[in-house]
């Protein structure tokens, strides 16, 4: 096999990063792709640094001797803690999701005024302030952590009243600054993304980092020759650290169709 027929690598800590492996297949369908959910250790928002860059490298491992040509790194918090160290690492093209939706942010906004939404590691870290700052330092920036979200949406808790009421409180405060843009700061926040427009209001556009992440590699793997000359859909194989009864559904409202290729592995022993 050629290396550009080789897959695509994604990987998340939790099974929100379909929501970008959604994305890949509607940009480029005769794509193959390899996706490794680390269910066992989700969320990493609450992780250190160094956790996060040691389960992120464990992960690559595993995606390499999958033969992958290409990783992206489906997760904001390890994009923010573990991005740099994987891309001078790392013997293949590695990209993460926040600089594609840093860009489309500073294209959208009119006024100047940017809510970001994230777990508190992404939040705390200040990279997606830092980015946006690099592209106009005149952009006012207001971040809102968001904890609870991940464990929502891997719960299946999607259009609950409860939810709702979680969601108000966290992005009232971004309301009542004024902000026209809202970048959704982890790729598990797209099933809330109905929800989180009728709270915010018409208004204020929403930053789907998922969809412009796909862009974003379909111009990386051109660049590099790497994209598939296949004629054919590609296949999709999906693993996860650990199982329950629950994550065929629970993948299958992250990714839009149900999961045929599910898979377990134990990441720790490779």
């Amino acid at each position: 096999m050629i290396i550009s027929d080789y897959p695509i690598g994604v990987f998340d800590s939790g099974l929100g990063g379909l929501t970008v492996v959604k994305a890949l297949r509607e940009q480029f369908p005769n794509e193959s792709i390899v996706y490794l959910g680390d269910t066992a250790r989700v969320p990493y928002g609450n992780k250190s640094r160094t956790t996060v860059q040691k389960y992120s490298f464990e992960i690559a491992e595993f995606l390499l001797e999958k033969k992958v040509k290409a990783i992206v790194v489906a997760c904001n918090t390890a994009t923010a803690l573990a991005l740099d160290e994987l891309e001078d690492r790392l013997p293949v093209p590695v990209m993460g999701v926040i600089q594609p939706g840093v860009k489309a942010a500073g294209i959208k906004t009119k006024k100047n005024r940017i809510g970001v939404i994230g777990t508190i590691a992404t939040i705390q870290s200040c990279t997606y302030e830092k980015q946006l700052k690099l592209i106009n330092q005149e952009l006012n920036v207001i971040s809102q952590a968001c904890p609870l979200l991940v464990p929502l949406a891997e719960d299946g808790w999607l259009k609950e009243k409860i939810v709702k009421d979680i969601l108000t409180y966290y992005l009232d405060p971004l309301i009542k600054e004024n902000i026209d843009t809202l970048i959704l700061g982890c790729t598990h926040y797209p099933v809330f993304s109905t929800l989180m427009g009728d709270i915010v209001g018409a208004d204020v556009t929403l930053i789907d980092s998922p969809a412009e992440a796909a862009i974003v590699l379909f111009d990386l793997l051109k660049e590099k020759n790497l994209l598939t000359k296949k004629k054919f859909p590609g296949k999709l194989d999906c693993f996860v650290t650990d199982e329950t009864s629950s994550f065929p559904l629970i993948a299958e409202r992250f990714l839009g169709d149900p999961v045929s290729n599910l898979y377990f592995t134990d990441i720790s022993q490779n």
